[in-house]
């Protein structure tokens, strides 16, 4: 007996539906809009005013699929992993809705892709930072440190910082000391936000063999470090206000931004010194905040002054 040829297409639609959703989930969505949060910004700000509606846009695909393919390399490296852990087993290669194979051959495609883009339609710097940021992803943190050190997020988020050169690059073809400085802001954002995701699913990465500061060092320990990073970040993001000559508008926002987050790491401290903190999450959550307010200053800055 036959299969009907509406059914047969239905078939073909829900493949195809979920094929699709299956990479787009491969690129860890989530992960490249808050990376792609602090590139409009820090273009503002290098071309002090609004750059062409062209190259944000070029910028942003191109940083999207450098994100993406960076993500998609570390999905397929890590599978075995994400099988164990509770909050990644949803993942596409988990899930089995694509092979390896797949996932491999997007992961090139992708990256390939973000360097020919962002090299025709920004410039080679940007296109070089692109490609610098994938294969230090996947080769120094994914494959070298992440399972090897707790350091892994520190120098991990070295890669997450790059969006911000990719921008100012993409703007002015060169990168200046507010550009590091900006760069350095990221990075040093990094472990405050991601240890207290770390003390969260602890036992996750645990089971997983995966040596996260959490793991590894007492709660005490990973307090103190969330808040002498802290400190650390606040201090690169008021750096910046010299460096660039920023203005009022950032200026506040980063004293007073910067006070609610070293509140916030201090109390997750204190509470470490006494035992397992009640809620890290509270300052992962607020430094996402932290980071997009901080931003959104950053470009209000310089187009405040632009129209003046």
């Amino acid at each position: 007996m036959s299969t009907p040829k509406s059914s047969v297409k239905t078939a073909a639609k829900v493949t195809f539906s979920t094929k699709s959703r299956a990479y787009f989930a491969l690129t860890k969505p989530r992960v490249i809009e808050l990376l792609l949060i602090t590139t409009v910004p820090t273009m503002i700000l290098a071309q002090r005013g609004i750059p062409s509606l062209w190259l944000i846009v070029a910028t942003l695909v191109g940083g999207a699929l450098s994100a993406g393919s960076a993500n998609a390399f570390n999905c397929y490296i890590d599978a075995d992993i994400d099988k164990i852990m509770g909050r990644t087993k949803s993942r596409p290669l988990v899930t089995g809705e694509l092979s390896k194979r797949e996932a491999l051959s997007f992961a090139w495609i992708v990256g390939a892709a973000s360097v020919l883009w962002l090299g025709v339609f920004t410039n080679w710097l940007a296109a070089s930072l692109s490609l610098g940021a994938i294969l230090f992803y996947v080769l120094i943190y994914t494959l070298l440190l992440k399972r090897r050190t707790p350091q892994n997020i520190v120098w991990g988020g070295a890669a997450g910082a790059m969006p911000v050169l990719i921008g100012w690059a993409a703007v002015e073809n060169n990168l200046s000391v507010a550009a590091w400085l900006l760069f350095l802001v990221i990075f040093l954002w990094t472990p405050p936000h991601y240890w207290p995701l770390s003390m969260r699913y602890r036992d996750d990465y645990s089971a997983a063999g995966v040596p996260m500061l959490p793991v590894v060092r007492g709660h005490r320990v990973v307090g103190i470090q969330i808040a002498l990073y802290s400190w650390a970040l606040v201090a690169s993001s008021l750096l910046l206000v010299p460096a660039a000559g920023m203005g009022l508008i950032y200026s506040i926002t980063a004293v007073i931004c910067g006070a609610g987050f070293l509140l916030e790491a201090t109390r997750l401290a204190n509470e470490s010194k006494k035992g397992e903190p009640k809620n890290p999450m509270r300052l992962f959550h607020g430094s996402i905040t932290y980071l997009t307010v901080l931003f959104i200053a950053v470009a209000l800055d310089p187009i405040f002054f632009f129209a003046l």
